[in-house]
């Protein structure tokens, strides 16, 4: 394996070579992040899912590298502009930057001002300037002798009528020379990055445009680039290219000249050197007309990245909360779509969230039937031994819970956040599941479903239409896919996959599955009934070895003929456990259910070459409950009956909520009134916060307190000092 790539990754990820390298390994054989992280802790000497995706992302870095690297050397050597000493400069640049910076002066390029200086034959005149003008030579230089010197390139075939003109090109030289110098760049990039500032200003026509008042906060702003957090540089980058905000990232220019002005003149004296002042005056063209723009526009692209990275991690571990709820498990629900003139959309669903019934109520204003809607929500939930009811939290959510409360005194009535419901009810999965039903039955469905499982249901769902995300069609797709899709895979493989009742799109999420497998298993099960065993899972068509391998752990088939087919235990390890029973004079069926024959289990007797001590703890904690669910128990919760609206919210008003959306300034949380209110950074705890995920997460139920109500512009300001929550 590569020892420069090993050395690489170790370096960027903190991890010891023999890590990377079976990390690696088991990529190239096909393995996922979560069955690297939960099987095989030996070879990786336990490493988490958080290190192991580092190592896959420094090795991209690492490829992106060397493949630019071997793109500059082919083209310099087919140009046969490579040399010994710029090659080995090459192959020793250890980032993209300083790859560039090499490349730079020799990098194809239009006709600039310098190019056709040079082809005027003016470059010997701007090496004079550079050795009189620059502390090469001693002697100082007149106005006369650089006059004298510059009039003897005068060539009117050439375009240079005087020596003014001759000057004039030399300069233009010297500025791509200074520009292209690698040392000089590198001064002035670390100026840039350590004190430029982000400033951004209104555009003068835009300033009564209605969409510029989104970004009222930034007409006059300045903030440190390298203090900016993610929301504010995503906030000025919009702005600036929605026209509404001209933004700049640039340090003191009298600063950054300053620190050319000593790199170009090395101490010479512009007040009684001629030379020296037109050095000066290249060098200054060169910062304005150049460098400026090149680094600036670099340090913008890192700031974006930088940006990018913060905002595609607040959104994955909102994700990730919210794909963790608490599940209500398999109840029969009936669910409401609210709706005023249109009705109440209510489906019964049974334990699976199969679908039983479909109807409308009327029970809201200004329809206002609200008897005969209690006498059908009744008879319903007679009918079909409803055990819970989920009502969705659009408009009207908050009426319809109170009449679903009073109608059904004796069942549990739950507010379920519809985010992206109206968008899987008018997706291909939802006409796949429902052909002969309308995106309303379809919505209202999906509603229920979430409150059983909001795991499943949430995958079927683009992850950027659940509502959980900071600015997240600003940041590079390509990033938040892969992030959302990593988040989305960790928890559905933590949970675990019951084969016998999965959708297509849960299956699909399982390591080692992809499309075609999902649907395979699904068409299997239709055909031939419910899988008995894991190993009957080798017969589903496209279901290879490596894929049975990688998947076989997170799949359960509860009730299965093999005791552990329903736990995380991976097949491959049945052999162990089954020398534990035999050793024990027991089943494993015995084994699973007698805690007093599990502690008569010494582990050490079983460590082998295959088999270490992380895997051996997995399985006893696996047998102590098999298939567990690492989620959090499902707790019912209610809002406020005070507040409906924002115009019911009072200053002082302490209320229970929710956290739907945690970003790097604070948190959203709903109370009830059918508009999110924030909890800015400062008012989350009574202590300092840097991350507010530090003190909440997505669906945590909270108490905050009403600091303000901003009718007129739509904001409610919440605070969590002095508040419990759970």
């Amino acid at each position: 394996m590569n020892t420069q790539m090993i050395a690489h990754i170790c370096g960027r990820t903190q991890t010891r070579p023999s890590q990377v390298e079976a990390v690696l390994r088991l990529f190239d054989e096909g393995a996922t992040v979560p069955f690297i992280a939960r099987y095989r802790k030996e070879a990786t000497g336990e490493l988490d899912e958080v290190k192991i995706v580092e190592i896959r992302e420094a090795r991209e870095v690492y490829e992106t590298l060397e493949n630019r690297r071997a793109s500059i050397l082919a083209s310099l050597e087919e140009r046969e502009l490579l040399n010994p000493e710029l090659e080995l400069a090459i192959r020793q640049a250890e980032t993209l930057t300083a790859l560039e910076d090499l490349y730079l002066p020799y990098r194809p390029k239009r006709r600039t001002r310098g190019m056709i200086a040079k082809e005027a034959g003016l470059e010997p005149l701007a090496q004079w300037l550079r050795d009189r003008g620059s502390g090469r030579e001693a002697s100082p230089c007149t106005i006369l002798e650089v006059e004298q010197e510059a009039s003897r390139f005068t060539d009117l075939e050439k375009g240079i009528k005087d020596a003014s003109d001759a000057l004039a090109g030399a300069r233009d030289i010297l500025a791509e020379v200074f520009n292209e110098t690698k040392e000089i760049r590198e001064v002035l990039r670390g100026i840039f990055e350590k004190q430029a500032v982000i400033t951004a200003k209104v555009v003068s026509v835009k300033k009564q445009d209605p969409k510029a008042a989104t970004y009222r906060d930034y007409f006059e702003y300045s903030e440190p680039a390298s203090q900016a957090p993610s929301h504010r540089v995503l906030a000025v980058l919009r702005g600036s290219d929605e026209g509404m905000l001209i933004s700049h990232f640039l340090p003191d220019e009298e600063e950054a000249l300053a620190a050319l002005e000593g790199m170009v003149l090395k101490g010479a004296n512009t007040l009684n050197n001629a030379a020296a002042e037109q050095v000066l005056m290249a060098a200054q063209d060169g910062y304005k007309r150049l460098t400026a723009p090149s680094l600036e526009n670099a340090l913008r692209g890192e700031c974006k990245e930088r940006a990018d990275t913060e905002a595609i991690r607040v959104f994955s571990e909102n994700l990730r909360e919210l794909l963790l709820s608490s599940p209500l498990g398999q109840k029969r629900v009936m669910a409401v779509d609210p709706g005023l003139r249109t009705g109440c959309k209510v489906v019964c669903l049974d334990a699976k969230g199969d679908l039983l019934h479909d109807g409308v109520i009327y029970p809201l204003m200004p329809m206002n039937r609200t008897d005969e809607a209690q006498r059908i929500v009744t008879k319903l939930c007679s009918e079909y031994q409803i055990e819970a009811v989920a009502v969705g939290n659009g408009t009207g959510g908050r009426e319809a819970e109170a009449f679903m409360r009073q109608a059904l005194p004796h069942i549990p009535v739950v507010m379920v956040n519809e985010s992206g419901a109206s968008v899987y009810s008018a997706s291909e999965v939802a006409r796949e599941e429902f052909p002969n039903h309308d995106v309303t039955v379809r919505g209202a469905v999906s509603i229920g479903r979430r409150l059983m499982d909001p795991l499943a249901e949430l995958v079927k769902i683009d992850p950027k239409s659940i509502g959980v995300g900071q600015y997240q069609h600003d940041v590079d797709q390509k990033r938040l896919r892969q992030a959302l899709d990593d988040t989305t895979l960790s928890c559905v493989n933590s949970v675990g996959v019951e084969v016998n009742s999965a959708s297509r799109q849960l299956l699909g999420y399982v390591s080692g599955i992809h499309t075609r497998i999902a649907k395979a298993i699904c068409s299997r099960r239709e055909s031939n009934g419910v899988f008995t065993s894991r190993a009957e899972l080798m017969k589903v068509s496209g279901m290879g070895a490596v894929a049975f391998q990688q998947s076989a752990g997170f799949l359960r088939i509860r009730d299965a003929v093999h005791p552990l087919d329903a736990s995380a235990v991976h097949p491959e390890s049945y052999p162990v456990v089954e020398r534990m029973a035999e050793d024990l004079g027991c089943t494993i069926a015995q084994l699973v259910a007698d805690a007093k024959l599990r502690r008569k289990i010494k582990l050490e007797r079983y460590v082998s070459d295959i088999v270490g001590m992380p895997t051996l703890k997995d399985i006893m904690k696996e047998l102590e409950k098999p298939g567990r669910d690492p989620r959090s128990q499902f707790e019912v919760f209610a809002f406020s009956e005070e507040v409906h609206e924002p115009k019911d919210l009072k200053e002082g008003m302490v209320l229970p909520g929710i956290v739907t959306n945690v970003t790097a300034f604070g948190a959203f949380v709903d109370v009830g009134v059918h508009q999110d209110g924030l909890v800015h950074i400062s008012q989350l705890a009574d202590r300092f916060v840097k991350d507010p995920g530090e003190v909440v997460k997505v669906h945590q139920k909270v108490q905050v307190k009403v600091i303000g109500v901003d009718l007129e512009r739509g904001r409610i300001s919440l605070s969590m000092k002095g508040m419990q929550y759970s």
